[in-house]
């Protein structure tokens, strides 16, 4: 089971001290968030994509290209690249770029983004959607295969008999779907054989275990392996030394951010009830101390399978020694618990 980090550059009001960290400053602390994870074994650090003020991170390719020349091991993803309203033989190129600079360590999270500012920004038309993203994920993984190319689009521009450049150095990056837990993502990613990443921020997370059955069942009656099949989750969430001490420190960052894109899409207020609520044992958050976190990742490797699990920190804007800290505990801590109770799941 790999661990990880995912993260979305947030960039707004920080409760803690009171002031807005710049999108330059933002974008080195994230380089050195990325350096800690490998430093701590972590498996893979993902970075998302937006184009809007309260992030930093429009290319996550390139925030990842600064990041492998400071690490060696960890796996470096987009987390994820808005497929819809890009260009896939520019992300292909972009990513065996990115392959190269770090010794083959590079993949690619393909999803559809929970935000459209990409749309009007690049020329698309929201109407499009499911057509751009079915098409150009079809030519990403066209790419993907190598070789010289013949592929004919509705969409843009055919290409005939071309060959992309650089090569990776993997015989293939890794391409995963990030989903918000649909059964239409679900049933697309299982009939191709692609992994597939599911975002879940609320409720609880064992509501998706239908979703992960679905694809399972769906993927092997396509013909797919097991190994095909695998299934990824991310959840937000910080690691401090104690239960309390987490929740508190992390309460005023979540609630700014949520609060903010809740005001955009007709949400209330995220309450501290509500919080309090996620971080239960079957909530969707994963806050507390090395120990608490820990058995709630086991929990759901137990009861859903997965094969590898992201936590999303932070959520909003802190203190990027809290970041630093949250990480290594992650990975000194917490991810050799894990990777015990999942060794002895195998053995039995």
């Amino acid at each position: 089971m790999e661990l990880g980090i995912n993260t979305f550059g947030d960039a707004i009001f920080d409760p803690q001290t009171g002031r807005t960290i710049s999108h330059g400053e933002r974008l080195s602390n994230l380089v050195e968030e990325i350096e800690m994870a490998d430093k701590v074994g972590l498996d893979i650090f993902t970075v998302g994509e937006h184009h809007r003020e309260d992030y930093a991170v429009t290319s996550p390719d390139v925030v990842l290209a600064a990041a492998a020349s400071r690490t060696k091991n960890i796996r470096l993803s987009s987390g994820v690249t808005v497929l819809s309203s890009d260009d896939p033989v520019r992300v292909y190129e972009r990513f065996s770029t990115l392959d190269g600079l770090s010794g083959g360590r590079a993949e690619i999270m393909a999803g559809r983004g929970s935000f459209i500012e990409s749309f009007p920004l690049f020329g698309y038309d929201l109407n499009d959607y499911n057509e751009l993203f079915d098409e150009k994920l079809d030519l990403l993984l066209t790419l993907q295969k190598g070789g010289r190319i013949n592929w004919n689009s509705n969409m843009r521009a055919s290409l005939q008999d071309v060959e992309i450049f650089p090569k990776p150095m993997q015989d293939e990056i890794p391409v995963w779907i990030a989903s918000g837990g649909t059964p239409q993502s679900a049933a697309r990613a299982a009939q191709i054989g692609l992994p597939l990443v599911l975002a879940i921020i609320g409720g609880s997370p064992f509501q998706f275990s239908r979703v992960v059955d679905f694809y399972r069942q769906i993927g092997a009656e396509a013909g797919h392996s097991g190994d095909q099949l695998k299934v990824g989750t991310n959840s937000h969430g910080f690691i401090w030394d104690t239960d309390q001490e987490a929740k508190d420190m992390f309460f005023p960052a979540i609630s700014q951010s949520m609060t903010n894109i809740g005001r955009e899409r007709g949400w209330g207020a995220y309450s501290r009830d509500n919080y309090e609520r996620m971080i239960e044992p079957d909530g969707a958050l994963y806050i507390g101390s090395p120990e608490t976190v820990a058995a709630k990742i086991i929990e759901l490797k137990k009861r859903m399978g997965i094969d590898r699990f992201t936590l999303q920190t932070p959520v909003g804007t802190m203190p990027h020694e809290q970041v630093l800290r949250t990480i290594e505990l992650f990975g000194t801590k917490v991810a050799p618990i894990v990777r015990e109770a999942v060794k002895e799941m195998e053995e039995k």
